[in-house]
């Protein structure tokens, strides 16, 4: 999915758990951003909204993002099961409960013409904490493959009519996050939209071969600024 979905669960989610916001606010945040959400666990398919209900009635103490590529599981502890469906989707939540965590894996829901939502399917994940780069380690990064990807960046023509500039692009996180947290989420959202702008310009193999190390670079430090963001929250709280 291309949708930030998981990320904006993630977000309004902790910030439910926090006290910030209520149940059903962080749920109309994320179906206003993906329509309908509904979660398959097994053979039962409940509303999100239910269904976070009972995680928290089961100890849920925190959500966690994953932001995962071939080559690079970030935010994965495994099973195996997990990773692959996750690394397809190139997202996924964790949800943390007390000795154990479930994973939740989003699929677009199209049911005819008009239904357009967000399928999660619930998967056993590892209870462990994979190694996520703080939220300072994550900026310092950020910053140096951006001034990297400075020069890579420049010969690409800008936005084509109708597409967004990078000045409309933003992730807002939810309310009780830090500031440091919300300025982070939103530099590494601009640059998420500048990394997809330069994959529509229809560059040459020869600027491909220029540019795309650094253009690499800067898309595993946006997706390790956005997973910090994202966790920001709960840093320094018990991991489960």
């Amino acid at each position: 999915m291309d949708s930030p979905i998981s990320a904006v669960l993630v977000s309004w989610g902790n910030a439910w758990l926090g006290g910030h916001v209520g149940l059903d606010e962080a749920v109309d945040h994320v179906e206003r951003a993906g329509g309908p959400q509904v979660v398959a666990d097994g053979p039962r398919e409940s509303t999100l909204r239910a269904f976070l209900a009972e995680l928290r009635s089961e100890g849920l103490g925190s959500f966690r993002l994953a932001l995962p590529v071939p080559g690079d599981p970030l935010g994965l502890a495994g099973p195996p099961a997990f990773n692959v469906s996750a690394i397809d989707a190139g997202q996924a939540v964790i949800a943390v409960l007390r000795g154990r965590r479930l994973g939740l894996v989003p699929a677009p829901d199209r049911r005819g013409s008009s239904y357009a939502g967000v399928r999660w399917t619930a998967v056993e994940s590892a209870d462990s904490e994979p190694y996520v780069p703080s939220l300072a380690e994550a900026e310092q990064a950020l910053t140096g493959a951006m001034r990297a990807a400075t020069d890579a960046l420049r010969g690409v023509a800008g936005p084509a009519p109708g597409a967004p500039s990078l000045r409309d692009a933003h992730e807002t996180l939810a309310p009780g996050y830090p500031g440091r947290a919300h300025r982070v989420g939103a530099l590494a959202a601009r640059l998420s939209e500048a990394l997809r702008l330069a994959g529509e310009r229809g560059l040459t193999s020869g600027q491909l071969a220029a540019r795309g190390e650094a253009l690499r670079e800067l898309d595993r430090a946006v997706r390790r600024a956005r997973v910090a963001a994202h966790h920001a929250i709960v840093e320094g709280q018990p991991q489960g």
